[in-house]
């Protein structure tokens, strides 16, 4: 004869909840992300990530570090959100020691830094860390430096990324280009690189407000003024196309930071700020009003680690005419109308192309709607998964 034992909890009886929830946490991995980048651009990637892990990984245990004034809080109960003053690539040797004793104070099984180089040299436990690109060492400007002084702050930056590179149990990257680009530079990275695409979000047609300055025919740029963004020889080939276009104009958006005033200065010194519009930062609702109604999107490029605003031309419905430098050919695939970012006859021409022949421009709206089908944010988080808890094994 057989003898089963039922054993009961009374749940209401905090000791015993609070027990079982003490051994379910010490079989769940611990991951830390360092979230510090998460309001800015580059830091989309890692907004949606935490979004979508959330919904995905209830295996694992998360604590997300952000900037002090960042307001972002879990939805999860296997999520926390703690806080730091310590600023990104900061090579001072105080903020270097309190960011190592805080991440070893949280106890993690594994650390995701997601841009490199944002580790400590100091902190040695094991961690993954997301490379965007390789950028920073050749378009990298002094700005208010010194050139002393910004010769010494990219010997520190080099120092990191080394660093960074050597330690890592994983790299991960956004497109194959980067991986290879980090690979040739750092021989010590060679297998234990992987490439995990990021995406797109999925336009909303409700979450579209027509903004005060709506030019009748235009082609725009979304982004930052960086000197590898290109955006001086964006200025010259329009006005190229401006002897077969003369009413239209070019629409810039963005941040005006101090990149962003130099570049206007530049177009009013050089008399090329005729029909261009220097637009600020403004809403998301507002961008996909001129994604929307844009003859063309532009993206003139010489280096980029993804390129998320061709994607999200694409997914309005706005044909692209990209630059075919880095990473772009690979992230764009057949879906956008390819041009030399040195050539500013080139890159006038193909502009010209798409927005005088509708059945081009046509064409390539029905590619870029298929193209952003290859790109999806939960496969990126679920890729991620994948990735930390091989990394755990």
């Amino acid at each position: 004869m057989s003898i089963n034992y039922v054993i009961t909890y009374d749940l209401s009886s905090a000791g015993v909840l609070e027990q079982l929830l003490a051994y379910t946490d010490a079989y769940m991995k611990h991951i830390v992300i360092d979230a510090r980048i998460r309001p800015a651009s580059t830091g989309r990637p890692v907004d949606r990530l935490l979004d979508r892990l959330q919904k995905l990984d209830h295996k694992n245990r998360y604590t997300v570090i952000l900037k002090s004034d960042d307001a972002w809080q879990p939805s999860a109960n296997n999520f926390m959100a703690v806080h730091t003053r310590v600023p990104i690539f900061s090579f001072n040797i105080l903020n270097q020691l309190h960011y190592s004793w805080h991440i070893r104070s949280l106890k993690p099984d594994l650390v995701y830094f997601t841009l490199t180089p944002q580790q400590p040299l100091l902190y040695r436990g094991p961690f993954i860390t997301l490379t965007h690109d390789l950028g920073m060492l050749t378009y990298a400007r002094p700005g208010r430096l010194p050139g002393w002084l910004h010769a010494i702050r990219m010997w520190g930056y080099r120092l990191l990324l080394w660093d960074a590179h050597k330690r890592a149990r994983q790299i991960v990257t956004p497109t194959q280009f980067v991986a290879d680009d980090v690979n040739k530079f750092h021989l010590v990275t060679n297998r234990k690189t992987t490439v995990i695409w990021q995406a797109c979000d999925t336009p909303d047609s409700s979450h579209v407000a027509a903004p005060k300055r709506r030019p009748k025919e235009f082609i725009m740029y979304v982004g930052s003024s960086f000197p590898h963004k290109n955006l001086d020889n964006l200025i010259s080939a329009y006005h190229l196309l401006r002897q077969q276009h003369p009413k239209l104009t070019l629409v810039l958006v963005g941040k005006k930071e101090k990149y962003k005033q130099a570049l206007e200065q530049w177009a009013h010194e050089h008399d090329l700020q005729d029909g261009v519009l220097f637009l600020d930062f403004i809403p998301d609702a507002e961008v996909a009003w001129y994604y929307q109604n844009a003859r063309a999107y532009v993206f003139a490029s010489l280096s980029e680690g993804f390129g998320l605003p061709g994607l999200e031309a694409m997914a309005h419905g706005c044909p692209v005419v990209s630059s075919n430098a880095s990473c772009l050919p690979e992230v764009h695939g057949d879906a956008a109308h390819e041009f030399d970012p040195t050539d500013i006859h080139d890159m006038a021409a193909k502009i010209d192309e798409v927005i005088s022949d509708d059945v081009l421009r046509n064409t390539l709206i029905q590619k870029g709607h298929k193209n952003t089908r290859r790109f999806s944010w939960d496969t990126f988080a679920r890729k991620h998964i994948e990735l930390f808890n091989d990394t755990l094994k």
